[in-house]
């Protein structure tokens, strides 16, 4: 068996089965959405979902990486565990959001530049250190740009994970294609368990994956773009690939920063209507558009949390 299909189905077991118990420590610790005038659900729900796709990533990490593999990988476990304990600590009102998108996402995206991983879009265009410099500086950008893309992303049952499901199938694909194992084995595993909390997720929602699961998705997101490589394209098309298939949530992002900025509202803190999806579903004409906008949002509930 490959290492790509075994870490799917570990990770995609693992998160499916994980989602009971976590589910239960959630409710028995108070960590829940509480029913609200913008929110959908009567009940509490619990919002530790995340754990459970953490778990079954690292799982997989685990089983189904080599020792080299594991090795490399060391910065990026890093890294994603420390936006998810950021997004957890954020989840039980124990942070202030700032801190999260100036404090623990630019770490964590150092820490992938301590270990080797950034961008390549500007060391083979601008000769010297300088290169090295505005690379490390558009590492950062991205990392937390994605990272906190999907945090926000994270208000309608089944999109955020959904998301992060198609999105990582095609980064499998790609990585595949072009001979690396590595990336192949990891985006299987973040497919693998996105899809098995799916499980639980879809309308309507046992569990909600929380802060602490969105950062999580979109921290391995952003890494995966940063380590595809296409062999055989040209430099602009590289730099496009991994724009283009997290083209929905840097889409989604940049709709939500333009409409909170004109009316003064900060784009990562306050909360509103004003994402793609939403704005789809709120009308009876694009309704059915709504429903295709995301890739698996055929499945899952036309009205936001």
């Amino acid at each position: 068996m490959s290492a790509g299909l075994l870490a799917f189905l570990i990770a995609l077991f693992a998160s499916m089965i994980l989602t009971v118990p976590v589910r239960a420590l959630a409710l028995r610790v108070g960590m829940v959405d509480l029913p609200g005038p913008r929110k959908v659900h009567v009940q509490p729900i619990p919002l530790l979902g995340g754990l459970a796709v953490y778990g079954g990533v690292m799982l997989a990490i685990i089983f189904a990486f080599d020792g080299t593999a594991r090795a490399q990988s060391a910065g990026i476990v890093t890294g994603a565990t420390l936006v998810a304990a950021v997004g957890f600590l954020d989840d039980r009102g124990w942070l202030h959001h700032q801190i999260k998108l100036f404090v623990g996402m630019p770490l964590a995206a150092c820490i992938l530049l301590a270990s080797g991983i950034h961008a390549q879009a500007f060391e083979l265009i601008v000769p010297g250190h300088a290169g090295y410099v505005l690379d490390g500086a558009l590492t950062i950008l991205w990392v937390v740009g994605i990272t906190a893309s999907f945090s926000i992303l994270d208000h309608m049952d089944g999109l955020c994970a959904g998301t992060a499901a198609t999105a990582s199938f095609f980064f499998a694909l790609l990585s595949f294609l072009n001979g690396q194992i590595v990336v192949t084995t990891l985006a299987a595993a973040v497919l693998g368990a996105s899809a098995g909390f799916l499980r639980w997720n879809f309308k309507p929602a046992k569990i909600f994956m929380g802060d602490g699961g969105a950062m999580f998705l979109g921290f391995l997101m952003a890494t995966l773009g940063l380590k595809l490589r296409l062999n055989q394209a040209t430099h602009a098309s590289a730099i496009l690939a991994p724009m283009l298939i997290l083209g929905v949530t840097v889409f989604d992002t940049t709709l939500v920063t333009i409409s909170r900025a004109r009316r003064g509202l900060l784009p990562f803190a306050a909360p509103g209507k004003d994402h793609a999806a939403q704005q789809a579903c709120s009308s009876l004409i694009w309704e059915r558009a709504g429903h295709c906008f995301w890739p698996v949002s055929q499945w899952q509930s036309r009205y936001s949390r």
